[in-house]
């Protein structure tokens, strides 16, 4: 995890820093990053991958609840989709958060051309995936371990059932409280929760239900998220090429550097307020 982490922050720091000023509308040429991964990827459908650069590529697609700051120290979490931090209860076990309003999935025909907002349903549809036994997902492991109460059972009944995986029934370990709203509960007590599970967008961002069901095997060539970036080529082993997503909300960079870092206040100083992204194509 520690060097996933490092991977990801240089890329994430690299997707701004290439690009210090946004230009006028037409002024220039786009500006395209350029990378090299010396392993193949697997594909970007959270549930099937758990290698480096697969999971390299899906943060800039989808998005996690809460972000990592990698220029502060220690390494800071902070909100992303959210409103603000988690509220806590139950001695660790229960977590409730707040979404922000008006963000929205990039455009894809299954929306049926109409916008499609970012809601609460979508982080319990999306972590509910891992544990459909029909995905087979290798992450499953990592999700099972976290013990949200009634996941496990909701599995083992469609196992025992030989049925569907149920993704309509309610169980308290992940619910939707309300449109904007998510809680959290988990059998036992975990004080990092949050930097655990609510800020790994490569694996926990939000899925649309309507893009799986559309997609089906396929979906691992058909990421749709609501970040910064949208798939628009994939070939397989050979080629990833992301474009800026039209429909990104205004988001602003930031960071928390230390006093005493002087790499990380220069960055500070450069990218300040920045809109985000700032490069406007990834080539892989």
């Amino acid at each position: 995890m520690i060097s996933l982490r490092r991977w990801a922050g240089w890329l994430a720091v690299a997707l701004c820093a290439v690009a210090p000023g946004a230009s006028a509308a037409g002024a220039a040429a786009p500006k395209v990053l350029r990378v090299a991964f010396p392993v193949a990827e697997t594909g970007f459908d959270p549930t099937q991958i758990n290698d480096l650069y697969s999971r390299t590529v899906t943060p800039h697609i989808f998005e996690a609840l809460y972000q990592y700051d990698y220029l502060a120290r220690p390494v800071k979490v902070k909100p992303l989709t959210a409103v603000a931090m988690p509220q806590m209860a139950d001695d660790y076990r229960t977590w409730t958060v707040t979404l922000r309003p008006g963000i929205y999935f990039a455009d894809d025909p299954a929306f049926n051309g109409a916008r499609r907002e970012l809601v609460a349903a979508d982080y319990v549809y999306a972590l509910k995936r891992f544990a459909d036994p029909a995905l087979k997902s290798p992450v499953w492991t990592s999700v099972e371990s976290v013990k949200y109460v009634g996941l496990k059972a909701l599995q083992q009944k469609a196992l025992d059932g030989k049925q569907p995986f149920d993704y309509d029934t309610e169980i308290p370990g992940i619910r939707a409280l309300d449109r904007y709203t998510i809680q959290y509960h988990i059998e036992e007590p975990d004080p990092r929760f949050t930097d655990n599970n609510l800020a790994a967008s490569d694996l926990f961002g939000a899925v649309a239900r309507e893009v799986v069901e559309r997609y089906g095997d396929n979906s691992a060539a058909h990421p749709v998220g609501t970040g910064p970036f949208k798939l628009t080529q994939w070939r397989r082993s050979s080629l990833i090429v992301l474009e800026r997503n039209p429909g990104f909300r205004d988001m602003r960079w930031d960071a928390e550097p230390a006093a005493d870092d002087a790499a990380g206040q220069a960055l500070l100083k450069r990218l300040q307020g920045r809109k985000l992204p700032m490069v406007d194509r990834v080539e892989v």
